[in-house]
């Protein structure tokens, strides 16, 4: 299907879980938050100390403010650290991903997200980052109605 520009419609990217946790974590001092990460993956390959999640590494590479997101409220969105011999697919780096304006749009409507299948370091050990990444929210955050709900209607007073 084509767009009325003609170029071709692109597929809708699916929503993003979103999991809510403790305030702290979300916070300055939070493990989360701490482990913000996208600065040092572009310039060195790198990543601050990851957080845990059910039991997986993680670790935050965007921090939406409260009026950019679905939720609106603040949003730490993260991608699960696997260990290089546990990847599966053709790892990357964020240099490549980046390094033309195909491979760019590619990683930008990439289903896994953006930074799925860059490898990092952290120390000596090796990871690659897996996709869908997850969005944080704090607990107790009221989230937006869905835009298919229906608009409240004023009752009369008289």
């Amino acid at each position: 299907m084509t767009e009325p520009d003609g170029n071709p419609e692109l597929p809708a990217l699916p929503q993003r879980e979103v999991c809510s946790v403790s305030a702290a974590r979300l916070g300055d001092r939070g493990d989360i938050n701490r482990s913000y990460s996208a600065d040092v993956i572009a310039t060195s390959g790198r990543i601050r100390n990851p957080f845990q999640h059910k039991g997986n590494f993680w670790v935050c590479t965007g921090i939406s403010g409260r009026g950019l997101t679905d939720s609106g409220e603040t949003e730490h969105e993260a991608y699960r650290l696997t260990p290089e011999a546990r990847f599966i697919g053709v790892p990357t780096t964020y240099g490549a991903t980046i390094g033309t304006a195909e491979a760019a749009d590619a990683a930008r409507n990439n289903q896994f997200g953006f930074y799925h299948g860059i490898a990092v370091k952290q120390g000596s050990q090796a990871f690659i980052m897996s996709g869908p990444p997850l969005r944080f929210i704090a607990e107790g955050t009221p989230s937006r109605p869905k835009p298919d709900t229906p608009e409240p209607t004023q009752l009369t007073l008289f």
